[in-house]
Parts: C-alpha cells; structure tokens; sequence
C-alpha cells in the first residue's frame, strides 16, 4: 500500500513529533482493564525518543460526547505510557472536544501547532474520518508508525496472498454487523466458520427451530444466499442452551421452545478445532459463544486454544476476541492480534482507510504550513 514509514521522516533530532496512538482501553474506576494497547504502542514513541524527537501523544477513549468527563480521562493511560516509555507526553482524551469526531478544522490547527511531523500509530482510529486522524496530513509531514503498518501488513496479506487452506471464524451476535466482511472473504477462504449470536439466523434459514435464540428476521433471505453460494461453511451442530431459570443443556440443532443458545456444543467443539488443524491460515472476529459467562466459554475457549497451538499463521481481528485471548493467556501465541475490530472488517471490506489514505497524500518533505 505504500504508506510512508518511520523512516522517511528523516532525522528526527529535535523535531515535535504529534502521535496519533490507539489508546482506548477499558477503563473502570480509574483501573486500566487491560493494557494490550498501550503496549503495542511503545515501540513507535521509543523509536521516536530515542532519536532525540519529542514526543506527543493524542488518542480518545471512550464516548465522552465532546465534553470533559472525568470517567473518560487518559490520566491513568498517560501513567502508564510514561512508566513505559520515559519522556513521553500524552494529551487529555481528544473526544472532549467536539471538533474532534466533527473533523473540525479549527481542532485540527490546534492539534498541528507548533509541531514538525505527524506520526499515525493508531489503527483502531483509522477508519475513522475524524480530525487527529486524518487532519494532520494535510499540513505536516506524516508517516506510518510501527503497529498501524503492520497492522496494514498482516491483514493485507490475509486479503492478497493467504497460505491455503484459508479458514475464516466468524462469530459475534449479529449477522448484520459482519455483512461487508463476509462477503469481501466469501470468494477469498477455503472455509467459514460461522458461531455466536449469528449462528442461530442461519440455522433458522435451514430450517431449525431456535427457539428463544437471537434472530435477525431480515437477515435469512441473505443467510440462505449464502448457503446456497458453494462456499464451505461450517455452522454449529450442538449447542449449549439456558431457560429463564438458569438450567443449561445440551441440544441438537433444533433449540426447544422457551430455551435460548449461548455457545457451541462439544460436538461442534470438536468440528472447529479438526478444521482449525488442517488450515494453513486462520482469521478470527467475534467470540462463538457468551465467552464472559463461565457456563456459555467452552466453545471460544476450545478455539483459542487450538489456534495458540496451531502450525498455521493465525490472526486475530480484534474486538472481542482479543479480551479473549487475553484472559485466557494465549494472545503471545498468535501471530497477530490486531487493535482494530470495526477497522480491521472495515480493512478486509474495502480494501482501505480514511486514515491510510490520508498519510498517502501527505506532504513528503518540507517546512509543515501549520505551526
């Protein structure tokens, strides 16, 4: 794709570098929940530092609805940034002001003043149009960091030059939420799993009985096409159900009256993980079960678990899957976990960013015409 590196900045000593960075972690009571994206960040402000730059970070976190609200402050972020990465300056969360979702000009000019280069670092932003990520560009000279051209890297290569066979897991709740992602994969793998929430739409267009499950209505014309489409897809044939009072059992495809299903079964288990061995490259998004409910875990669980240990190049594409992974100790087994969810799907469906695009135009070279 071409996007300008680290390097092509040139030298770098002295200069005010602006960095765009992904820093929305979970936050609860001040408590960071977990810290995969600061992490990820380090080496790019490191790389920075230690070329004698200095560093300013700019990120969001959360949805404070451009006013100041205590319970969305980076302050806790900025700690540990700092603990990281000695020397590193990071500014109170960007979604205060509503200049930056609004990609204000004016918040742009604030945000490039007095700084000599723009670094965007931040994939989980990049398919967003908003001011930090795609207004700098235009005024400063502007490169890719560390994680956001990997990110660009691991899951281009999913997209242009997969080892085969190819498997696609898919789950998460709704079948609606995943459309432009399935069908940008649909003639690209070898096979689709499909789980979670969405798994019941398509049962329901073969024909089952789901019972309470979670069903999309205006989804089964659509799941049907895709049944129908010759590509291999592989959907639950047991699962885990629950009534309202809290009994849990095991049921075939078709899901009794009055009960609703919450993850694959140990049967389907089994299927995932014999297809999972066999692949050369794996893609998961979207947990296959209510993972957060120990009774509901077993199916993610036994997926995470087959592709820490896989043979096969195995990426995770962020969202929920990533806690996931996390919880269970197994994200330093993957390959790649990306910090984007919506920017990786939305990566996969269109084949490129706001914020990529906007680094691509970006001046090369010279005196930045905002100071």
């Amino acid at each position: 794709m071409n996007l300008p590196q680290l390097e092509d900045l040139g030298d770098v000593s002295g200069k005010r570098v602006l960095v765009r960075s992904d820093l929305n972690v979970p936050l609860k009571d001040g408590v960071i929940g977990d810290d995969f994206r600061v992490r990820q960040s380090a080496p790019t402000w490191e790389w920075l530092i230690e070329g004698g730059a200095h560093v300013t970070v700019c990120a969001h976190l959360g949805r404070p609805k451009g006013e100041p609200n205590p319970e969305y402050s980076l302050q806790p972020v900025r700690a540990l940034a700092q603990k990281l990465v000695p020397g590193v300056e990071v500014i109170e969360n960007l979604r205060f002001n509503p200049g930056e979702e609004a990609n204000d000009p004016t918040f742009v000019q604030e945000l490039v003043s007095g700084q000599d280069m723009y670094v965007d670092d931040a994939f989980g932003a990049a398919h967003r149009a908003h001011a930090s990520v795609v207004g700098p560009p235009q005024f400063l000279p502007s490169a890719a960091g560390r994680l956001l051209a990997r990110e660009v890297e691991v899951i281009g290569g999913l997209l242009n030059n997969p080892e085969r066979p190819f498997l696609a897991i898919l789950g998460g709740a709704k079948v609606s939420d995943k459309i432009g992602v399935i069908d940008a994969l649909l003639d690209k793998v070898d096979t689709m799993i499909v789980g979670g929430g969405m798994a019941y739409t398509f049962l329901k267009a073969m024909g089952h009985e789901i019972g309470d499950s979670l069903l999309q209505k205006d989804q089964i014309d659509y799941c049907k096409r895709l049944l129908d489409s010759g590509t291999k897809i592989i959907l639950p044939t047991d699962l885990v159900a629950a009534n309202p009072e809290g009994d849990v059992k095991i049921v075939g495809r078709d899901i009794p009256a009055g009960w609703e299903g919450f993850d694959a079964g140990p049967e389907s288990r089994a299927k995932f993980v014999e297809t999972l061995n066999l692949a050369k490259t794996i893609f998961w998004n979207g947990p296959v079960g209510r993972f957060e409910d120990p009774r509901f875990s077993e199916g993610t669980t036994a997926v995470a678990q087959a592709m820490a240990k896989a043979s096969g190049t195995t990426v995770i594409g962020g969202g929920d899957v990533v806690s996931a992974v996390n919880k269970y100790g197994l994200a330093d087994s993957m390959d790649w976990v990306s910090t984007g969810g919506g920017a990786a799907l939305e990566f996969i469906e269109q084949g490129d960013l706001p914020g990529l695009e906007a680094l691509r135009q970006a001046p090369a070279h010279k005196s930045p015409s905002a100071k």
